[in-house]
């Protein structure tokens, strides 16, 4: 009798343990998958409008989860947009917002990135126990005063793994796509260079021939300054590939320059592998696809396959990826206790194109603008998608805005960590995603271009309205254009900008593409929402402290990351497999 008694309890203690083991015990923490495309435009995802593009991975993603519409991305270009996802702070507070025409890290061998000051997300969650991956695109520094001192690197932001871009893709790293990296500049320094390389063989021949009196130690001083210029001009420009394009597994080089047709594949298996090693213990993964920017990828597989040429075929391959992702994380049973989220850096560019490959850049929906774009909707205005099966509702959509910044919140708040922080300009967006409340704590929000305050987006309570002030706009080349054309990309400062007193103020709940400026006459809270809007900026600014300086001296605080001291390429901070400068190295595939 006694014994028939005992079998139940057994099993039942066995079930338990199971569950524990498994993770399928209610105290344990959750998992994180966040996967993060490169200038994706809103209107390329089925969920999010687009009929002609196939994307049904990303589209069931949001049927069983939560779809937000007016997520925005805190700068409409990859490194500060990126340094403010990681950090939930705007990009600034960091030293990463520009104020010339230097928006973005250049170079690997440059000095700036990601100050050591700053705390991403994966530190946190890393102190409380999870282990935490990157895999693919970081672009927020490497070294700072020397070649592997790694003061930017992921592994010293909290992230346990990396493997991946330190930098980007982009077009220098494919053969006949031309050069993203100043290429202005480039052709400055080559004509210089054929300039002196010429005029020093006119004056040797002068010489030789003997039609008058040439200085011999002219002609030394102008030869050692040709092969100056020439070196000045040849080796941070045309060996680029070797230099920027490269793949880092932690802190070594491991393919230099790397195979950019087998990138997807090798990103999408690093990150099923890090989930499957870690299936049993708590794990953050930050899955950021080299996808979509350019150049674009020709996987054989996708290849012509969409109505919208190589930049739908990359779309579909992208959608494909975010599929095989979520078939891993169900594979495992780990469904019920991980968090998945999708979403864009910044909006679509859309001045790249070409007559070969057609247009080559996202697309927008019905936003003004795109990438680089300051405060234009088009370029800040991304996806964003929640799956978490059992804890948020399948199919719930959330109109009201939030931002990439809120992620940082929201997964501390996840994780249980309750440490102080510093200041934050994102908030936890679990009340929202879970429907406990019906409005964002962004009453207000800030969009950047570069240090400059562009513009200020205000949701009144009580109201559906959404107000948003353009304290300058860029300027579209060439005119009556959408976009900037003969600069391929948008600038900030200077004659490259058009500031607007009063500012130009759109309700974007009834103008949502922003085609019709409010006026006294249209509007009868215009003169509050300048008020209000006044007061708002006052504030924030109030919270830009010491730390934050840079954006007005660069001489207190966190140092600017984006001056051309720290942009341009040092030959001592370059990041190389073998002896510099004899860089080169492929990866042993045979590694799991």
């Amino acid at each position: 009798m006694r014994s028939r008694l005992l079998v139940p309890l057994l099993l039942s203690l066995l079930l338990a343990a199971g569950r524990d083991v498994t993770g399928e015990g209610v105290d344990r923490k959750p998992n994180f998958v966040l996967m993060m495309v490169d200038d994706m435009g809103i209107g390329d995802v089925g969920c999010y409008g687009n009929d002609t593009i196939r994307t049904p991975n990303i589209d069931r993603l949001a049927s069983e989860g939560v779809k937000l519409t007016q997520h925005i991305a805190a700068a409409p270009l990859c490194t500060p947009s990126r340094a403010a996802f990681m950090t939930g702070r705007y990009a600034l507070r960091s030293g990463l917002g520009s104020t010339g025409r230097v928006q973005v890290l250049l170079f690997l061998g440059g000095s700036g990135g990601l100050p050591s000051s700053e705390t991403t997300f994966a530190k946190r969650l890393q102190q409380q126990g999870y282990t935490t991956g990157l895999v693919g695109k970081w672009h927020l520094g490497v070294n700072c005063e020397r070649r592997g001192d790694h003061c930017h690197h992921p592994n010293q932001h909290g992230f346990s793994y990396f493997y991946g871009l330190p930098f980007t893709l982009f077009n220098d790293c494919v053969p006949g796509e031309g050069s993203d990296v100043l290429a202005d500049l480039q052709n400055t320094l080559r004509n210089l260079t054929m300039f002196l390389g010429v005029g020093l063989l006119t004056l040797v021949c002068v010489r030789v021939c003997g039609l008058f009196e040439v200085s011999l130690w002219l002609l030394v001083a102008l030869f050692i300054f040709s092969i100056l210029a020439t070196a000045v001009w040849y080796m941070p420009f045309k060996l680029l590939p070797t230099w920027n394009c490269i793949i880092m597994r932690n802190q070594e080089v491991i393919e230099q320059p790397m195979t950019v047709e087998t990138l997807p594949q090798r990103l999408l298996g690093e990150a099923q592998h890090f989930i499957k090693r870690n299936a049993d213990i708590p794990f953050l993964l930050f899955f950021s696809l080299a996808h979509i920017h350019t150049p674009l990828f020709k996987t054989p597989a996708f290849a012509g396959k969409s109505r919208h040429g190589r930049y739908g075929d990359n779309i579909e391959e992208v959608d494909w990826i975010i599929g095989k992702m979520v078939e891993t994380v169900d594979s495992l049973g780990l469904s019920n206790n991980t968090l998945m989220y999708f979403t864009s850096d910044h909006g679509g560019h859309l001045e790249d194109a070409d007559t070969l490959s057609g247009q080559k850049g996202g697309w927008n929906s019905i936003y003004k603008g795109g990438k680089a774009m300051g405060g234009w909707e088009g370029g800040i205005r991304v996806p964003g998608i929640f799956r978490w099966p059992g804890r948020l509702a399948a199919g719930r959509v959330v109109d009201e805005p939030t931002s990439l910044m809120d992620l940082y919140p929201t997964v501390k708040y996840l994780a249980q960590d309750t440490h102080p922080d510093r200041h934050l300009d994102g908030y936890n967006l679990m009340p929202l995603l879970e429907g406990k409340v019906e409005r964002s704590e962004h009453e207000f929000m800030f969009h950047y271009c570069g240090i400059y305050l562009n513009a200020v987006r205000w949701h009144p309570p009580s109201s559906d309205s959404i107000f948003k002030m353009h304290f300058f706009t860029p300027n579209f080349s060439p005119p009556g254009a959408g976009g900037c054309y003969d600069t391929k990309v948008c600038m900030c400062h200077g004659e490259h900008v058009t500031h607007h007193n009063p500012p130009l103020i759109y309700d974007l709940f009834h103008d949502p593409s922003e085609s019709r400026p409010l006026s006294p006459d249209t509007e009868p809270r215009y003169a509050e929402i300048l008020e209000e809007t006044t007061k708002a900026v006052e504030r924030h600014q109030s919270t830009l402290t010491d730390s934050d300086s840079h954006a007005n001296t660069h001489t207190l605080g966190t140092p600017c990351q984006m001056t051309w001291e720290k942009i341009l390429w040092r030959p001592w901070l370059q990041p190389c497999c073998g002896t510099f400068p004899f860089c080169g190295c492929k990866e042993n595939a045979t590694h799991t």
